[in-house]
């Protein structure tokens, strides 16, 4: 072999001098304080690293179990044993004494036994169980209870949490937003507490009074996201405040935010303001009905699932009764509305009827608000409520549609007409506003509603003019069996309408996604397709173009031929062509495919439509064609099935590759592999398989040889290496390609091939750079830092070993490696990459020692090569150095609240590195480790448990022999305690 490591004892030195200083040592030099323990940058004396001897035999033998002989006597595990049984009576009256007395039994007690004789140690636990289990129990019963409110809706009712991402996303705006936030004084809280109940009373409507008396402080100019902030801020505020049981407060904050439902100045933006604080409101009335819930939680229990105001003690009745009052209160229509309606639930806790009376009085006080946009959001919340607290009483939501009905011209009246002017918003622009409001109203009052209803609400939308935005919301909330059957009297009352105020082609597109999900009549569907796409061919614009044409190709597939299909295709590529509109609609056009696809199951058919190929033609961008070609491919070829016959047909390959066997003849086997390789490069777990056979078949040659025809087996050894080396880059799995380099360069290494195993070894370094930041996993993505820390350990392991190139200068290796872990993008909320350079600090404090843990045999590792040289040790030592600053500078990073816990425990931890393989006999080395300790604790994040078995192991250190530094060390560790 042409590598004479082996031989030579020392390499020169002057190679290493020449490259002192690789970049992983060129960085700036950071240090730590003594006086503070802080992380500090500038010009301090970095802390030098000083690595103890190890004696490896000498810990091994201390590691030991020690021999006890057992005496066994009378003992055996099978003879009955004597219990001891100690009864014992206590009285809990105030100056009573207890009594004790006990009584021994040499009779088998059986455990079991005693669910026989109904002493149920489960139960008699739950029989003298504190009154806080009963929270418990109230949180399960809670959820039951919920679940059975919301009995009479079914999965079939598409709930609002659905709609909410939706409207957030589409209404922003960037126009400058201001908001009112509460500044209200602390008067009366810290006096003493008033006596009577009166008082109390009205001490809290006096605070509600100071609120409205214009205790607020306005912020202006905030941007849409400082919006968003401030509301959030204020629902923890209203959290907070309830947990700290200030609830006049909780109800101020409240107050505040429904009143921003008034405002309207920054119109496009009311129906996300609206879904922001209907999430407050939504958490106050959970928050209002279970601290009335828990009121009723007594010796009897917590109140059943359907309990009646019978069951409700007077206690909670007159808390309940007082939150109403209070409410009552509020001068502001708007914000008394909204918070009545968040607690409307809690009437369960006063009446049977309670709910039922309050519905209409609440639809009533709507009619007295004068902006139709916050009059018809608030209906929208009132229906919202009465569907998750009684959507039986189906008599109230009707009620809001139809007042709706009556204020619908309000719309298009002179007072929003000027509001409008004076924001600069168009109609086009204002109508949609109203969209997600009517669309739940509608939502909830068609829920299996009748059909008588459903017809009287269509036609009384039919008289109203101007009805398009009413269209939409029936056709877009109404069951589509509805509106199928119905398809020629919509497209009747289509044309009749004024597209002035809201597009025709949007309510094709409604029309057509009904269609999409139910049948029209079979006679009507030919007419259908002709009237609408009368109306979509004419559009101009190529965006409402193909979201009209997305929706309606589907209809057409689904009860026409290959000719009408053909004909629309040639319509949308007419449409898109011009101006490279397609380039901007893509996902409606990849849309259309899928559609077309999932008609046409004939490969031979779907290829017969003269303008498909023209249509995919208009995929020109590569990712989005390749997309759409696997697409195609999907639909005819089952992609699971494919994938699991690879993995069977892999596995029955890799199968037979084992079980071929040509005994002694290695060179035969191994031409067996390379053909195994050449036959089946695309599978890739056959290749890996070869890839382990043929580090398997070295191993083997190298110990069946025993020496013989030594340069022919080294020939040999060396060609199973090379095809190693070959292969493993047509491998996709980064992660596997690592693990086979390294397993591959282990192999070489224990073949005596050291400049193979070089090569294999920085392969792998030079690859580490590609690791992604996420690898799929089972179909999922996970983070890739785990998997590339737990590579990086095993390499260290295999590094300690590895002899240096005397061409290449000392440690050359672990340095290229170090390079390549400092450039690499680590995660910000990751510890990995320090947790690596604690591991290499193990590396080469384990490298230092004059006879290292494990060899391989005909191998001389750098112990034996340098001989604890001390220019060996000083560059081994700057390396330390180096790791220790990278450690350092990132505990300081995480000096910051988030992070207190992280740096905490990796404090800890490289506290226990130092004490495990530094020398602290060193002073700087020492004074380090008391610094590390003190940051461990500082916080108050250390688990004190964890200190105290640290502290005592090193107690216990201390007394073995060369340790008496160890008990000077544990005199400056203190044990910090929490107040």
């Amino acid at each position: 072999m042409a590598d004479n490591r082996a031989s030579e004892r020392k390499p020169p030195f002057t190679i290493m001098a020449a490259r002192a200083g690789p970049s992983f040592l060129g960085r700036e030099k950071r240090g730590w304080s003594r006086k503070t323990g802080d992380h500090v940058t500038g010009k301090m004396a970095v802390f030098p690293w000083h690595s103890r001897n190890r004696n490896y035999k000498a810990e091994l033998a201390s590691c030991r179990l020690e021999t006890v002989p057992l005496e066994c006597g009378d003992y055996h595990p099978l003879k009955p044993i004597t219990v001891t049984e100690s009864k014992t009576k206590k009285v809990s009256r105030k100056g009573s004494t207890s009594s004790t007395s006990s009584s021994s039994s040499s009779s088998v007690v059986d455990p079991l036994s005693s669910v026989l004789d109904g002493t149920d140690p489960l139960s008699m636990f739950a029989a003298t169980s504190d009154p806080a289990a009963t929270v418990t129990v109230t949180e399960s019963s809670r959820k039951k209870r919920d679940k059975d409110d919301n009995s009479f809706v079914g999965p079939d009712f598409e709930p609002w949490a659905n709609k909410r991402g939706e409207i957030l996303a589409r209404y922003t705006t960037t126009e400058k937003l201001s908001i009112n936030l509460f500044m209200g004084s602390e008067k009366g809280r810290a006096g003493a507490a008033a006596s009577a109940m009166s008082e109390k009373v009205r001490t809290r409507l006096e605070e509600l009074d100071d609120f409205e008396e214009g205790s607020q402080k306005e912020l202006l100019n905030l941007t849409q996201q400082d919006y968003v902030n401030r509301i959030e801020e204020l629902n923890q505020s209203l959290k907070d405040a309830w947990a700290s049981d200030q609830k006049v407060k909780a109800l101020k904050i409240v107050i505040q935010c429904s009143k921003l439902l008034s405002d309207t100045s920054v119109i496009q933006f009311y129906p996300s303001k609206f879904v922001l604080i209907t999430d407050i409101l939504d958490t106050f009335g959970k928050l209002v009905y279970e601290r009335i819930y828990s009121m009723c939680v007594d010796s009897r229990g917590a109140l059943p699932d359907h309990f009646s105001p019978e069951n409700v003690n007077d206690t909670a009745k007159e808390t309940c009764l007082n939150w109403f009052f209070k409410i009552a209160s509020i001068r502001e229509l708007i914000p008394r509305f909204y918070v009545e309606a968040s607690i409307l639930k809690c009437n369960k806790f006063l009446s049977k009827t309670g709910i039922s009376e309050c519905l209409p009085r609440l639809t009533c006080m709507i009619r007295g608000i004068g902006d139709p946009l916050v009059s018809v959001y608030a209906r929208a919340y009132l229906c919202r409520v009465g569907m998750e607290v009684a959507p039986h009483l189906k008599e109230s939501l009707t009620r809001n549609f139809f007042d709706f009905l009556l204020t619908f011209k309000q719309i298009h009246g002179d007072t929003v007409q000027n509001q409008l002017v004076a924001q600069g918003v168009e109609l086009l622009s204002y109508l949609p506003l109203y969209s997600p409001a009517m669309g739940w109203i509608f939502q909830c009052v068609s829920y299996h509603a009748p059909e008588a209803l459903l017809t009287e609400m269509m036609e009384r939308c039919k008289k109203l003019g101007n009805n398009a935005l009413l269209l939409n919301s029936v056709m877009s909330a109404f069951r589509a069996e509805f509106i199928a059957t119905r398809s020629m009297d919509f497209i009747g009352m289509i044309k009749e309408c004024d597209e002035s105020g809201f597009p025709k082609h949007l309510l094709f597109r409604s029309l057509g996604v009904n269609l999409a999900l139910a049948d029209p009549p079979e006679n009507d569907r030919l007419q259908i397709l002709n009237e609408a796409w009368k109306v979509i061919t004419k559009l101009k614009s190529p965006q409402d173009y193909i979201n009209c044409a997305e929706v309606w190709v589907e209809y057409t597939c689904r009860h026409f031929t290959k000719r009408e299909v053909n004909t629309v295709l040639a319509d949308v590529i007419k449409h898109m062509t011009p101006d490279r509109a397609f380039e901007d609609s893509y996902p409606q056009l990849q849309s259309i495919i899928k559609k077309v696809i999932a008609h046409f199951h004939d490969f031979s058919v779907l290829f017969s439509v003269e303008k498909f190929l023209p249509f995919l033609d208009m995929f020109q961008k590569e990712s989005v064609r390749v997309e759409v070609c696997k697409c195609i491919m999907e639909a005819f070829i089952n992609a699971l099935t494919l994938e699991d016959e690879k993995r069977m047909l892999a596995h029955l390959i890799n199968g037979f590759i084992k079980m071929v066997s040509f005994g002694r003849d290695f060179e035969q086997q191994l031409s067996f592999y390379v053909e195994s390789r050449s036959m089946f490069c695309n599978l890739e777990p056959v290749l890996v398989q070869l890839i382990h056979s043929v580090n398997r078949l070295a191993m083997e040659t190298r110990k069946v040889m025993k020496g013989n025809h030594s340069r022919k087996t080294a020939a040999f050894v060396r060609a199973c290496v090379a095809y190693c080396f070959i292969t493993i880059p047509s491998l996709v799995g980064i992660f596997t390609r690592l693990n086979l380099y390294l397993h591959s360069g282990q192999v070489a290494l224990a073949n005596q091939c050291l400049s193979q195993a070089d090569a294999f070894f920085k392969a792998a370094i030079s690859l580490v750079p590609e690791v992604p930041k996420s690898i799929s996993i089972d179909g999922k993505l996970r983070p890739s830092e785990p998997f590339l820390l737990e590579f990086l350990c095993n390499f260290f392991s295999t590094l300690l070993i590895v002899p240096d190139h005397p061409e290449h200068g000392v440690l050359f290796l672990v340095r290229e490696l170090l390079n390549v872990i400092q450039d690499y993008t680590w995660e910000d909320s990751s510890d990995d990459k320090i947790r690596i350079y604690t591991s290499v600090l193990h590396l080469l404090s384990a490298m230092s020692q004059d006879t290292y843990l494990y060899h391989i045999d005909k191998v001389d590792s750098n112990d034996s090569l340098y001989g604890g040289d001390s220019r060996f040790l000083a560059e081994n030592s700057k390396l330390c150095e180096a790791a220790m600053v990278q450690i350092l500078e990132h505990l300081k990073t995480l000096a910051k609240d988030e992070a207190l816990k992280r740096q905490s425990l990796l404090g800890l931890s490289f506290f226990n590195s130092i004490l495990a393989h530094g020398d602290l006999r060193n002073n700087k080395l020492n004074q380090l480790s008391v610094n590390l300790w003190h940051l461990a604790q500082r916080h108050g994040c250390a688990d004190t448990r964890t200190m105290v078995k640290t502290l005592d192991y090193i107690k216990k250190r201390s007394k073995q022999p060369d340790m008496n530094h160890l008990s000077e060390l544990a005199l400056r560790l203190p044990l910090q305690t929490r107040t």
